[in-house]
């Protein structure tokens, strides 16, 4: 599947659940306060927050209004949510395989998380990701682990049939990560193989690498 096929699946499977995504997809609890835990020491008064694949923008919705907040994502459906919840925010259309704006700047603290399943080029966009941020910039980003033995985990990829289409996930093996981030002057500052979501067709629960990562 090309780039430009899956995103226009992932744009399309998103739109269709957006108003419901909050409802059925709780993430701070899913995710075990990871987010919660990496905002509350990364993010200070007055700094620039990026939310690359923001969804309805639930992770950066309640930050102190001082901080500046800009969210990317493919799913127009899922921008206006993302407006609605921090109308003070910074919301765009925007595919992390592409280079961010210039003019959106640079930014002291970056999310992507949950979004990178979709990425079948770890190394171009953690790069695009880091360019954006400040030295010494914070990233807090997760992808599928390829690990094997762990059902579900051990092929780079996957389809996975939607409602009305079909997407690929991309697993990408701690190696693979460790690389994409040497070459992106990504330094890594802690790592961890936890839960990630379910798999609702199987109940099968997906393991992410979670990524706390500097910009050096």
């Amino acid at each position: 599947m090309s780039t430009d096929t899956q995103e226009q699946s992932v744009r399309q499977a998103y739109g269709e659940i957006a108003e419901a995504y909050e409802a059925f997809f709780p993430s701070l609890h899913r995710y075990e306060g990871r987010v919660e835990r990496f905002l509350g020491e990364a993010v200070v008064s007055g700094c620039r927050v990026l939310d690359v694949g923001c969804g309805p923008g639930h992770l950066t919705r309640g930050l102190d209004p001082t901080v500046q907040v800009v969210g990317l994502d493919l799913s127009p459906e899922m921008i206006a949510l993302a407006r609605r919840g921090r109308p003070a925010g910074e919301y765009r259309v925007h595919s992390y395989h592409d280079p961010l704006p210039k003019e959106l700047g640079h930014f002291d603290v970056a999310l992507a998380v949950g979004c990178l399943d979709f990425c079948d080029d770890l190394t171009r966009t953690l790069r695009h990701i880091s360019e954006s941020l400040k030295p010494g910039g914070r990233l807090l980003f997760t992808v599928l682990e390829r690990r094997p033995g762990l059902e579900g985990h051990e092929d780079a990829r996957q389809q996975v049939q939607t409602a009305d289409t079909e997407v690929t996930l991309y697993f990408t093996s701690f190696e693979e990560t460790a690389r994409a981030l040497e070459a992106a002057k990504l330094l890594p500052r802690a790592y961890t193989h936890a839960p990630g979501w379910v798999q609702l067709t199987g109940q099968r629960t997906m393991h992410f690498g979670w990524w706390d990562v500097e910009r050096r």
